[in-house]
């Protein structure tokens, strides 16, 4: 984590003076506008919710339709299923942005993901169209992030936890599905094991993918190499922040950022998309006002350990309830908690995949591999 906080703080320092001079140009979110932001226009009074323009403290806005199609809605171009998208409405007025793929057969368990810290279901094309050839799939935006709504988080974590968690019960609710096959990758997971704590009825398999906060911040003298001492004075120096604020502050230079520090995503996606859809599309998914994305930061402890690591209460998930975990073969994520997984649940079944050639973005990186895989494990599941 720290690796990319370093490099965000190195960019920006250095594009701090060419931002300060620069109008800012994005598109919004919200409306699918495009904004132009200067302080000398009217402000308007609307749903704008530009962070890019919030993050370098430019108050007003000038709104100017925009006719083409955001990234949100293009990269859906080359998915042949037919799907429907919709805001799902929950409590409190807050939505979640779904995606809805019911396929050939609509009869079986759905297939639910879940993404991860920082993405959206755009990640998923790649995914959609094999996995929903079997079952039907649903695909969300998560509470805080993408196009869902972005509330305030309570700030103790195992509120904050419980608040993603009734968020995905009550969309459960509205979409009337009985019983669910959750796939989560990364926070997604996560958050779908402590779904599956909570709701265990509703879960008839966890898929977890290169799962975040499972195992325990290991003590200094565990470690393997310990941490440098000035990588410790940056994270100090950063703790006030939200992970991703250096994108905002980075201002119009932020689409740029992203293809600076995450080049690999253009590539991951390449055999669909030849452009830079995909880091634009992360790239507006971040730059909005932060939400989940706090949610998560008052999860972690310091260098992005959980704050109630889920492999303390994986013993509360139901015995009968499956569960597949799948890691890349060149991740740099700890797999040992899928061992640890296996080892706490004895009369449980508990499958570990690795997946050849595939780092933490394992449905990206070997899509093909991982959606029979994945379809393979939902065989089992009428």
């Amino acid at each position: 984590m720290f690796c990319y906080e370093l490099k965000y703080l190195l960019l920006i320092v250095q594009m701090q003076s060419f931002v300060r001079n620069v109008s800012c140009v994005c598109v919004c979110v919200c409306e699918g506008n495009r904004v132009t932001s200067q302080r000398s226009v009217q402000p308007v009074r609307n749903r704008l919710n530009c962070g890019l323009c919030t993050a370098i403290s430019y108050e007003h806005h000038h709104c100017v339709r925009h006719a083409t199609l955001f990234p949100f809605q293009a990269w859906t171009d080359d998915i042949t299923s037919k799907f429907c998208r919709q805001s799902v409405h929950i409590s409190d007025k807050n939505s979640l942005w779904t995606l809805v793929f019911k396929g050939p057969v609509e009869n079986k368990t759905p297939l639910v993901l879940l993404h991860g810290f920082g993405g959206g279901v755009g990640l998923w094309a790649l995914n959609l169209d094999s996995l929903s050839q079997q079952r039907p799939v649903y695909a969300f935006d998560l509470l805080g992030f993408g196009q869902s709504s972005r509330p305030h988080f309570n700030t103790d974590a195992q509120e904050a936890e419980l608040q993603f968690v009734e968020s995905i019960e009550q969309w459960r609710e509205k979409l009337g599905l009985e019983s669910m096959i959750m796939l989560g990758h990364n926070l997604g997971g996560y958050l779908a094991a402590s779904y599956a704590i909570t709701y265990p009825t509703r879960v008839k398999h966890l898929i977890l993918v290169e799962p975040w906060g499972f195992p325990e911040r290991p003590d200094p003298g565990d470690q393997d190499r310990p941490i440098p001492v000035w990588i410790k004075a940056i994270g100090a120096m950063l703790s006030p922040f939200n992970p991703l604020a250096g994108l905002r502050l980075a201002g119009p230079l932020g689409p740029t950022l992203v293809q600076t520090l995450r080049p690999d995503f253009k590539k991951k996606f390449a055999a669909v998309y030849n452009d830079n859809r995909v880091t634009e599309y992360i790239y507006h998914l971040n730059v909005q006002i932060p939400s989940g994305e706090t949610a998560f930061k008052n999860m972690t402890i310091p260098y992005g350990w959980a704050k109630r690591p889920m492999l303390q209460r994986i013993g509360l998930i139901h015995s009968d309830i499956p569960i597949t975990v799948i890691y890349g073969s060149r991740s740099s994520i700890d797999g040992h908690s899928g061992n640890s997984i296996k080892e706490m649940r004895p009369n449980s079944h508990v499958e570990i995949i690795a997946i050849r050639g595939a780092g933490h973005y394992v449905y990206a990186d070997q899509p093909e591999d991982f959606n029979q895989k994945i379809l393979h494990v939902c065989e089992t599941i009428s």
